[in-house]
């Protein structure tokens, strides 16, 4: 969508955690009018709806005829059900991560996207952290990255793997750092919620260099830490606290949590998106073809530990 003389008309999918944050933003965005929300949990939808005085739409359908853009933040399993037939009726989308749980159906978005020429973008907002930081800038390579993303049991996204929950990010985060594609996948899983992982840790090669992720939604508290080393000194970074130590020369803000982006990744993120549908960015954070790269990475993943993807 190029620069146009009315709003573009936002809507989400979903009145979860995630929903309501997105429908927040875009209510706050003067740049669009928010119309509404839907979701199959009526009550729901209708709660966050009169937070914003907007609508609660019946069906997802209804939304996509009163909208031009849409996020989708419903359950993982849920994505691709919901955007593509947005994208295929010219509608823009932003999809929280995972891009989908299938990388057939995840390519099929992107397809609909680039046919109908329409923006597609992911939710991987912690790539807004390490620009912050000035990381994706650094004039070397990591040789190692090892990151702990772990929480303990919400029940949320427990339709999908804790890869396709919690790793995905670093899994994206490590691809842009490293600048290559995986080479060699190694993982160790176990489920205890259902048939799909909840603790697993990964070893995956990228030429040289190698990382290694550990990521569980049953542990007994948060931890959100990743370590990059690199032939001048290493990164540790700790997404919690928002805090990091450097040894490197690299010249890292560290008052990146108190910029505009640092601050507020999951808006920024929404931001940039609508940037990118007004024609005044030339592309979203992170695009359905990087996304759909971080799929396929977390189903090999997946693949490699024995357990499904999917409950």
């Amino acid at each position: 969508m190029s620069k146009q003389e009315r709003r573009p008309r936002a809507g989400v999918v979903g009145a979860g955690a995630f929903g309501r944050h997105h429908a927040r933003k875009y209510a706050e965005d003067a740049r669009v009018i928010f119309m509404g929300v839907w979701d199959p949990d009526a009550e729901r939808a209708q709660m966050l709806a009169d937070t914003h005085g907007a609508e609660a739409f019946a069906t997802l359908e209804a939304m996509l005829a009163q909208t031009d853009v849409i996020t989708v933040a419903s359950p993982p399993s849920f994505h691709a059900g919901a955007a593509l037939p947005a994208l295929q009726a010219g509608k823009h989308a932003l999809v929280e991560k995972p891009l989908a749980t299938e990388r057939a159906a995840g390519a099929e978005l992107v397809r609909a996207a680039t046919e109908r020429k329409c923006v597609l973008a992911c939710g991987h907002q912690e790539r807004l952290v390490f620009e912050a930081m000035g990381l994706f800038d650094a004039p070397e390579k990591p040789l190692l990255i090892e990151s702990v993303r772990e929480g303990p049991w919400t029940g949320r996204s427990a339709d999908v793997s804790v890869t396709l929950d919690l790793m995905v990010h670093d899994l994206d985060l490590a691809l842009k750092l490293m600048g290559a594609k995986a080479s060699r996948v190694e993982a160790k899983a176990r489920a205890e919620h259902g048939t799909a992982s909840d603790e697993i840790e990964a070893r995956i090669g990228f030429g040289d260099a190698q990382a290694v992720f550990t990521s569980s939604r049953i542990a007994s508290g948060r931890r959100r830490t990743m370590r990059a080393v690199y032939p001048s000194g290493e990164v540790r970074i700790d997404f919690l606290a928002r805090t990091f130590e450097n040894t490197t020369d690299f010249p890292l803000n560290a008052a990146f949590a108190e910029t505009r982006i640092g601050a507020d990744p999951l808006g920024a993120n929404v931001a940039i998106f609508i940037d990118a549908v007004l024609g005044v960015a030339p592309r979203p954070v992170a695009t359905g073809e990087e996304a759909l790269a971080v799929l396929e990475l977390a189903l090999e993943v997946d693949a490699a530990s024995g357990l499904p993807s999917h409950s």
